[in-house]
C-alpha cells in the first residue's frame, strides 16, 4: 500500500523537464500575445485587413497552443478542459472570420469566447495546481478572462463602434499573466534545486 501511495505522489510531482516545458509554454504564449498587442495597436488599428487577420489569428493561435500544451501533457483525452478550449477557440476563429463586416458581432464573439475560454483556463489552472503549484496566476487570468467576456458582450450591444483596440488590452493582460506564470515557475524551480 505504501508503495502505491509513493507511486501516486511521484506521478503527481512533475519532473524538472515537465516544469521547464510548462514554463517555456507560458513564455511563448506571453511573448506571442505581447507581439499581437503591439501589432494591434500599430498596424492593426489603421489597416482594416491586417486588423481583421489579427482578430482571426488570436483565437486560432489559442486553439493551436492548447493543442500543443495538451499533447505535451498526456494528450487531449487526459486534458479535457484544453480539448474544449481548443474546440471553442477554433470555432471562435471561424466565427470572427465570418463576422468581420460587423465589429459589434466580432466583439460579441470575442466576448462569448473570453467568457468560456476563461472558465476553461481557470479549470485547467485548478487541475494543475496540485502538481505544479504556481497556478494562481492562471486561475486569476481565467477568472479575469470570464469577466472581460461579460464586458465585451455588453460593449457589443452598445452604440460605439468597437475595433481591435477594444480587444488588445484583453490580450495584453493575457501576455502579462503568461509571462508572470513563466517567471513564477522559474523561481519555484530555482528554489527547489
Amino acid at each position: 500500500m505504501s508503495q502505491t501511495l509513493e507511486h501516486r505522489v511521484e506521478e503527481a510531482r512533475p519532473s524538472a523537464e515537465d516544469t521547464a516545458r510548462l514554463r517555456n509554454y507560458y513564455l511563448v504564449r506571453g511573448l506571442v500575445a505581447a507581439g499581437w498587442v503591439a501589432a494591434a495597436f500599430t498596424i492593426g488599428k489603421d489597416t482594416p485587413a491586417i486588423g481583421g487577420a489579427l482578430l482571426v489569428a488570436y483565437p486560432a493561435w489559442d486553439a493551436v497552443a492548447n493543442l500543443a500544451d495538451a499533447n505535451s501533457n498526456g494528450g487531449l483525452a487526459r486534458n479535457r478542459t484544453q480539448l474544449l478550449n481548443m474546440a471553442v477557440s477554433f470555432a471562435t476563429a471561424l466565427a470572427v472570420a465570418a463576422s468581420l463586416g460587423n465589429m459589434h458581432a466580432v466583439l460579441g464573439v470575442f466576448g462569448a469566447w473570453a467568457f468560456f475560454a476563461g472558465l476553461l483556463q481557470l479549470a485547467t489552472g485548478v487541475r494543475r495546481w496540485k502538481s505544479y503549484g504556481a497556478q494562481w496566476v492562471m486561475v486569476l487570468s481565467g477568472a479575469q478572462s470570464a469577466l472581460a467576456g461579460g464586458f465585451f458582450l455588453q460593449r457589443a450591444f452598445g452604440s460605439a463602434t468597437p475595433g481591435i483596440v477594444d480587444v488588445a488590452p484583453y490580450a495584453g493582460f493575457g501576455a502579462f499573466y503568461f509571462l508572470v506564470s513563466a517567471l513564477w515557475l522559474s523561481v519555484r524551480r530555482g528554489s527547489r534545486t
